[in-house]
């Protein structure tokens, strides 16, 4: 079994793979936009046989926001074998192939969107975000206080440059958003409905991207930096009762808008979204912005990994930096084991190391489980987009 990365020629043959993997139809009006796409922001690896592509894997070298910084992620997407050639361990070697290349393209953190959870998290992905869908009758949409700016409405051409400035301070607020750049914001308000939201200085504060068909609502984006903005956004949605029977509204569980609802008993359903995993250990924990107002001790982690064998170490965490320690330089009583699934979950903020605890993910003393808790930041994770 060889891996190679696809050349252009190739690249029409990977659509026709992902067509029948995942059972939709590329036109021939939207294959030159879909072959322009992938030119431009994919890399292809996959696996031929009899000059035929039989499994392939789309990467794509994108950022993301990590502890208001940004960190460069390796996107996985388009993951696709022939059924003819499933359970032959394509898509095994494919994974530990570009974990490998992550490595040396010094990627720390990797993402995906999973067909299957448990498939994934074999192989060392762990879920980060969850998605909440709230769906409400025109009955639920009651105005809030007057607010002294007002919206403007984009059917075409919104200010992408107004649109980057609001996303991206509301982005560093979480953890794992996507820095966006402009190629992926055209692709984002593509067929949309752009709403923002100026306050009375003309400073825009919030924004709205959304859909109105077949008399419902759907925001697929509501972002506010304020109050006021978010109390702006919620009439403008109220503004379409003429207009609409239901409201489906995207958002992250926490959002303060659904507490401040004349009638909060609205439908919500909460569904694990996107799956992120940890590349290279000792960088991300080099990146990632520890607490340590409270303490001043060290913690020391025996992470396991089986797919990325270079994460295999006990990592001194503390003040002054990361180490490696070796075998004979650990006491057994002050390591905290955990897989490299319970370390991303723990470190995006998807789970807390008290809870990682009680399932049994992290084996610890209470002592170092203490330390532990103390040092890992309260940060919401969050990711809004897709690939």
């Amino acid at each position: 079994m060889t891996i190679v990365r696809l050349d252009e020629d190739k690249y029409v043959e990977a659509i026709r793979l992902s067509e029948y993997a995942f059972q939709y139809k590329v036109t021939e009006d939207q294959m030159a936009e879909r072959l322009e796409r992938l030119k431009k922001h994919h890399e292809l690896i996959g696996i031929i046989e009899e000059d035929q592509l039989v499994a392939k894997l789309h990467f794509l070298p994108l950022t993301i926001y990590m502890n208001k910084k940004e960190i460069k992620m390796g996107g996985i997407a388009g993951v696709a074998t022939y059924p003819e050639h499933r359970r032959k361990g394509y898509v095994k070697e494919m994974l530990i192939h570009i974990l490998k290349q992550m490595k040396e393209e010094h990627y720390s953190v990797s993402m995906l969107y999973p067909f299957s959870v448990p498939f994934y998290r074999e192989y060392g992905w762990e879920l980060f975000s969850d998605k909440l869908t709230v769906t409400m009758a025109k009955s639920d949409l009651r105005f809030d206080n007057e607010t002294q700016g007002k919206m403007r409405r984009y059917s075409k051409e919104p200010p992408i440059h107004v649109l980057a400035e609001i996303y991206e301070q509301y982005a560093i607020k979480f953890t794992g958003m996507l820095v966006r750049d402009q190629d992926w914001w055209d692709k984002v308000v593509k067929d949309e409905q752009v709403a923002i939201y100026y306050d009375a200085a003309e400073n825009a504060t919030g924004y709205l991207i959304y859909t109105v068909i077949e008399k419902k609502m759907k925001v697929e984006e509501m972002v506010s930096l304020n109050a006021e903005a978010k109390r702006g956004l919620w009439n403008y949605i109220c503004q379409h009762d003429s207009m609409i029977n239901e409201l489906e509204l995207i958002t992250y569980e926490r959002e303060p808008l659904l507490f401040s609802l004349k009638e909060p008993r609205v439908k919500r359903e909460v569904t694990p979204y996107f799956m992120a995993r940890i590349v290279d250990v000792e960088m991300f924990l080099s990146e990632y912005s520890f607490n340590w107002s409270n303490q001043s001790d060290n913690v020391v982690l025996e992470v396991t990994d089986v797919y990325a064998p270079w994460n295999n170490h006990c990592f001194l965490v503390g003040k002054s930096g990361i180490s490696i320690l070796e075998q004979d330089q650990v006491e057994e009583e002050k390591v905290i084991k955990l897989s490299i699934n319970a370390l991303t979950a723990m470190l995006f903020g998807y789970q807390r190391p008290e809870e990682l605890a009680k399932i049994d993910h992290i084996q610890s003393t209470e002592v170092e489980l203490n330390k532990l808790e103390l040092m890992i930041p309260h940060r919401k994770p969050f990711f809004y987009d897709f690939f």
